[in-house]
């Protein structure tokens, strides 16, 4: 088992198992119950995604690398507004969350 990539939060780390499950990629999430003691443990309280089978930690640092690169264009895009309904939509987004639109 080694580790790969310490979470922002249960909800990244979760999304990041189940992407890596969709590539055939066996990880377990470890710490995601910790931020419940905040204040009365060390401030390093992520949750943290480890690759069980080590022979799959190439891939596994490959298809982080893509999500993360993927986040950080879409943060960086900006907001956009939708064709559909002329909503304002955060960068992050791919669909308006009004009507379902793609950006």
């Amino acid at each position: 088992m080694q580790p790969l990539y310490q979470a922002a939060d249960r909800i990244e780390a979760q999304l990041l198992q189940d992407l890596l499950a969709r590539h055939r990629i066996e990880a377990r999430i470890f710490g995601d119950a910790l931020s419940g003691a905040a204040g009365e443990l060390p401030v390093d309280i992520y949750p943290s995604l480890w690759v069980l089978d080590e022979r799959d930690l190439p891939r596994a640092q490959a298809v982080l690398d893509g999500w993360l690169s993927e986040n950080r264009a879409r943060a960086e895009s900006g907001s956009w507004v939708c064709r559909g309904c002329g909503e304002l939509v955060d960068g992050s987004f791919d669909l308006c969350w009004r009507c379902g639109q793609e950006h």
